[in-house]
């Protein structure tokens, strides 16, 4: 399995595991894959807390982190603003649609002195992106990866000046060729199977189309990968490793919750939807009650990034609250970014068997392969 990025990385496998879970993380680092800590979601202070974790649990191994720096999101262009500047932007008629659709299934507020956590939010901006580089540059990381656009030049040329590679997600060709412009060094190439923000390609199709737009800049491919037979269909489209998430929202060292883990373990792939529930922009989450409410005739719409974040924290505070409430309707709207891989996360193992696990399949599926040249070979 080993390919050209494991030698750029100094992994020993080329499989790439995105996580909001630092155990995650140095689990499939140690397991010899390189976890990708996601920033978006983690103050400043508690960002810094995170990497010392990983630090001193990750063996030495390489590891990085993911943090998102949109092309285009609300106040992008008169400057970021503040919490406070964006509650004002939100519309009294999402927080009135928000509020009937809690009462609707009986979400009461939350408990005294508990408060939603939307420190996250200042994330989704270019300043909160810029602080959670500078941050993972204060440590012996690897790789930086970036969502929802290009970065900028000077953030790409800082990680370069410190021996780290920087990553971008893309959903096009045309978007991985700005990418490599811009000075990217690693494309990842996802495919509108995978959880979280997608675009419309399907993996296969995608990922051979940005192999020959960018060639020869490696690319991973993403999403709907969680088996290593659908590792060697990566690396026979071109790609040099694969980029996964979903699968580890179910592995041992998982910070989800019961109720979490309870509907991904019994979820097919067809639960899953493209939605802009969550943030703004058309990401696959698990498909809930709350993600039926956003499609539903009497709901106002869904509000630009980070505005959607930032109407519904409250909301999603609420129910993730009293979801793990036994026979409370909070548990109808819980759900999760997911990607159709979802439908194999039929069980909990270690994260360091996934991996295993994916090698023994891909010598397997290429051992198979090789059968058939074999035969086709004394056929003539």
């Amino acid at each position: 399995m080993r390919t050209r990025i494991c030698d750029e990385l100094g992994i020993d496998v080329p499989i790439f595991a995105f996580s909001h879970c630092r155990d995650v993380v140095a689990a499939v680092s140690r397991a010899g894959g390189m976890g990708v800590l996601g920033a978006l979601a983690f103050s400043s202070e508690q960002l810094e807390i995170e990497l010392d974790w990983i630090d001193e649990h990750v063996d030495g191994k390489p590891y990085g982190v993911d943090v998102v720096m949109p092309a285009s999101y609300a106040g992008r262009d008169q400057g970021d603003f503040t919490k406070d500047d964006l509650e004002r932007m939100i519309p009294d008629e999402h927080k009135k649609y928000i509020e009937s659709v809690l009462e609707k299934y009986e979400v009461p507020p939350l408990p005294e002195g508990v408060a939603p956590q939307v420190d996250s939010l200042l994330g989704w901006s270019l300043g909160g992106g810029r602080s959670q580089v500078e941050i993972g540059l204060g440590h012996p990381i690897r790789l930086i990866v970036n969502a929802l656009g290009p970065p900028p030049k000077d953030v790409v040329d800082k990680a370069h000046a410190q021996g780290v590679k920087v990553a971008a997600l893309v959903g096009t060709a045309a978007q991985a060729r700005k990418q490599v412009e811009q000075g990217v060094d690693i494309i990842v190439a996802q495919g509108t199977e995978a959880g979280g923000h997608t675009g419309e390609v399907s993996t296969m199709v995608l990922v051979p189309e940005v192999v020959d737009a960018v060639s020869p800049v490696p690319v991973l491919a993403a999403g709907g990968i969680g088996d290593g037979r659908q590792v060697a269909a990566a690396l026979a489209l071109g790609a040099d490793g694969v980029w996964t998430g979903s699968i580890w929202l179910t592995v041992a060292e998982s910070d989800s919750t019961p109720a979490i883990t309870e509907k991904l373990l019994a979820a097919s792939s067809r639960d899953t939807v493209r939605s802009r529930s969550m943030t703004g922009k058309p990401a696959r989450l698990l498909r809930t009650a709350w993600t039926d409410a956003w499609e539903a005739p009497e709901c106002p719409g869904t509000l630009p990034m980070p505005l959607q974040f930032m109407a519904t924290a409250d909301a999603q505070a609420r129910i993730g609250h009293f979801a793990h409430v036994e026979r409370s309707r909070a548990r109808e709207l819980v759900g999760m970014p997911v990607g159709q891989i979802v439908g194999r996360m039929n069980e909990v193992k270690p994260a360091h068997e996934v991996v295993y696990q994916m090698v023994d399949q891909f010598i397997d599926s290429v051992a198979r392969l090789q059968g058939l040249l074999e035969a086709a070979d004394k056929a003539r």
